[in-house]
């Protein structure tokens, strides 16, 4: 069995947020899976889906002050800069984070850690609404 869905994520300002709740509110069909695997792929490039802490918020926090620590805005040497200073570091930090997430399912739920959960990491400053498309096949 087979089943996908394009989830629609309100606009989430800069940051790490945790996003399990919202996208399972919006897949009541996993219910349906004794076993299988769910995809969940982000469709931008700006924008990255990670699996990580879910119960301390400074974890969140720290996240956001590393990479932009790690990449920082307003370089010289970039080049790519259309659509403002943010541009091109969340093109970076997506890319070093990834754009889709594997997950396996047990009994109509993801079989995610104790103390995981799935994120969002909005790296623009007006990122606006997410689309994320999950596709979960199974028995």
């Amino acid at each position: 069995m087979w089943t996908q869905k394009e989830i629609h994520l309100k606009p989430k300002p800069r940051g790490f947020h945790l996003i399990t709740e919202e996208l399972l509110r919006e897949l009541p069909e996993l219910r349906n899976f004794k076993i299988g695997m769910m995809n969940v792929f982000i469709m931008h490039s700006s924008a990255s889906l990670i699996i990580n802490e879910n119960a301390d918020p400074t974890v969140r926090q720290d996240f956001e002050n590393y990479f932009n620590r790690a990449v920082p805005e307003g370089e010289s040497y970039y080049r790519h800069q259309n659509e403002g200073t943010d541009d091109l570091p969340a093109h970076i930090k997506a890319s070093i984070l990834g754009n889709s997430l594997s997950i396996p399912i047990a009994d109509g739920q993801p079989r995610l850690g104790t103390w995981q959960g799935i994120y969002l990491c909005e790296h623009r400053n007006h990122g606006g609404s997410r689309r994320v498309i999950i596709t979960v096949q199974g028995e």
